[in-house]
């Protein structure tokens, strides 16, 4: 069995639980519009949230036995991050899976691949993030990482770092930033407040933004 990568730094439970309050929309905003993972990957059912630190998996094509090891590496209320080499064709998650991860108080799924029992998954209340669904089987011959950086698209996931999801989108926030990206948050969170009076009041987006009108 593979070694798992000890000692995993990750957010504090006060900023996890703040960052469950912004969309994933506003909290890539406030990193400066960094860390979205491809928008090809979307939640099994629109009302999916996932809020938790990342437990980051690497997977050969066309075999999940680390997506297995990731749910022992895993503790409660951490979230798995899966990249498969970018090979897509097979279901690397399921049903049986599923429970598995529930019964060690997994938060949910993100994977760069596909899934399969998806209306199962559904019924169970598990949040996933799946590039689609695929009923093609998996090996089990080993292989890959647990806890070390994954790349998803053009987005660096480490162990520990915080994961936000909806049916907007998937954000990672570096671990070290977390505290600074939530100030950040609020702020544009008061300020779209602000603007929602102001356009109440009939002032236009125009107006507000100070933007000169570039029609002929």
């Amino acid at each position: 069995m593979t070694k798992f990568l000890d000692g995993i730094d990750r957010p504090n439970e006060e900023d996890i639980l703040r960052a469950k309050s912004f969309s994933s929309a506003t909290l890539h905003e406030a990193a400066g519009k960094k860390g979205a993972l491809p928008s090809g990957i979307k939640p099994l059912a629109a009302n999916m949230k996932v809020c938790g630190p990342a437990i980051t998996v690497h997977s050969p094509p066309i075999d999940n036995i680390m997506l297995h090891e990731g749910i022992l590496a895993a503790k409660p209320g951490d979230v798995l991050v899966v990249e498969v080499s970018g090979i897509y064709e097979a279901g690397y998650w399921g049903d049986i899976m599923t429970k598995a991860a529930q019964v060690r108080g997994i938060q949910g799924l993100i994977i760069d691949g596909c899934v399969r029992d998806s209306q199962d998954i559904i019924d169970m209340n598990f949040p996933v993030f799946s590039r689609g669904l695929c009923i093609q089987g998996t090996g089990k011959a080993g292989g890959g990482t647990i806890n070390q950086p994954i790349n998803i698209g053009n987005v660096t996931v480490s162990a520990g770092d915080l994961i936000v999801g909806d049916r907007d989108g998937i954000v990672v926030l570096p671990k070290g930033n977390v505290a600074d990206i939530l100030m950040e948050a609020q702020k544009r969170d008061d300020d779209e407040k602000r603007i929602t009076e102001q356009l109440g009041k009939g002032e236009t987006t125009m107006e507000i933004y100070g933007w000169e009108s570039t029609s002929v």
